[in-house]
């Protein structure tokens, strides 16, 4: 159970660009341009979300259930690090090496991926700096 808590949630935005891209998108080549919702606004306009909007969104819902998790002390919270780093570096290994992965939606799912790591190290350096801050005014 404590490696699937350590799982970085980016890692569902990669599998989900994968599996979407390798299978729906080798048959229809604009599939990420393709609406997923529309309808009407009281202005006239129409509104309509697209397949890529809708998981660059996911994108950074799992942003931010990574940066509630950042919070976390102990040694989840460095396996949670370490597979983040990891999930960064198959985002760029993969945007280097496949044509499929040169895209703009795949690029700023890198970009989350990267917020991730910095994020997630940059929280848990600062909450040790305040524990150890806290630790050394209760002993004087």
């Amino acid at each position: 159970m404590r490696l699937l808590s350590a799982l970085p949630f980016t890692l569902f935005a990669f599998l989900i660009y994968n599996g979407l891209t390798f299978t729906a998108g080798e048959t229809d080549p604009g599939f990420w341009t393709t609406p997923v919702i529309t309808f009407g606004m009281v202005s006239g306009a129409t509104f309509q979300l697209l397949a890529s909007d809708l998981l660059i969104t996911a994108g950074l819902f799992f942003l931010f259930v990574e940066i509630l998790k950042a919070t976390r002390i102990g040694r989840a919270a460095l396996l949670d690090h370490m597979l983040s780093v990891l999930v960064l570096v198959a985002y760029l290994v993969e945007f280097l090496v496949l044509p499929q992965a040169a895209t703009s939606l795949f690029f700023i799912l890198m970009v989350i991926a990267l917020i991730d790591v910095i994020a997630g190290f940059s929280i848990s350096i600062t909450g040790a700096r305040r524990d150890v801050a806290f630790g050394h005014g209760d002993m004087h």
